[in-house]
């Protein structure tokens, strides 16, 4: 199954979502849990959830990502600031226990000048708190652009992450094609090469989404500036590649282009006929 879709707003709820991704082609969504600039978040209606679950078993909705709010830093520098994003994710978390299919995506976070091995300790401390595993939703840390005191724009930051969790087993990552661009892996000329430097240092066995989005600058940058599939500088056809690779095609794929839902419907058709015409060359060959 193609699981492709874009961020959509939470206002209409999640049948309201899942209704829009239907109309744009999509066959998955994302959506942030809260305000994406702050820490309060409403109760979702024990409803409209009953309703959306068996609604996106019905009509082939796929894996959906429920994205933290950008305010929650589990390695800012002042306490109260992790503390209230330690308790928000358990708050996320705890919401999303009814919802069928979901995985949690947060990016990991900014040390704010303690340094990356600081940034580090604090987020593994927070996620060994956290105790993922006692939740039914898998929680992905982002791969960052690597801006300013971000902390995940290299692979082994992720990695050493992992490596200090004890009950890791429900920890993934989610692949920003801009991000890791932007981070300077050269996903343009070398993807199995990203991948397989992926694999050695986080496992393949982690990846568990992926968000489709041109940058506006060039490799290496550390911008984080997202652009419409194709006007950037990753360009179209290396996306051809991306949800085409064996290794990521039966990921869940969520587009955070800066479009409104015309240009969503455009990308979503532009990738389906991506991964068409690769199902078309395989049986030539």
């Amino acid at each position: 199954m193609f699981t492709v879709g874009c961020h959509l707003s939470f206002s209409k709820g999640f049948m309201g979502m899942a209704r829009e991704a239907l109309s744009l082609g999509g066959s998955g969504f994302q959506f942030f849990t809260g305000n994406p600039r702050g820490y309060a978040a409403k109760e979702w209606s024990a409803k409209d959830i009953e309703s959306y679950n068996a609604f996106a078993a019905a009509n082939g909705i796929g894996v959906i990502i429920a994205h933290a709010p950008y305010v929650y830093n589990l390695c800012a520098a002042k306490e109260e600031i992790r503390q209230l994003s330690f308790d928000a994710m358990k708050n996320d978390l705890r919401k999303l226990e009814a919802v069928e299919n979901a995985v949690y995506n947060f990016h990991p976070g900014s040390h704010v000048g303690q340094g990356t091995e600081t940034g580090v300790a604090l987020i593994a401390d927070a996620l060994n708190r956290l105790e993922a595993g006692r939740y039914r939703t898998p929680v992905l840390l982002e791969t960052m652009a690597g801006k300013g005191s971000e902390v995940g724009a290299r692979f082994e930051e992720l990695a050493a992450i992992l490596a200090r969790v004890e009950d890791n087993g429900h920890l993934g990552v989610c692949l920003d094609t801009c991000h890791v661009f932007d981070g300077g892996y050269d996903i343009v000329n070398d993807l199995n090469g990203v991948l397989a430097e992926f694999d050695k240092t986080v496992g393949l066995d982690r990846l568990k989404a992926i968000h489709l989005n041109d940058s506006k600058n060039p490799a290496g940058s550390h911008k984080d500036r997202h652009e419409k599939l194709g006007e950037g500088c990753i360009g179209l056809e290396p996306f051809r590649a991306i949800v085409n690779h064996p290794a990521l095609r039966d990921l869940p794929f969520c587009l955070e282009t800066p479009n409104e839902a015309e240009g969503y419907a455009k990308e979503i058709a532009v990738l389906r006929k991506m991964r068409a015409e690769s199902g078309v060359r395989s049986a030539e060959s």
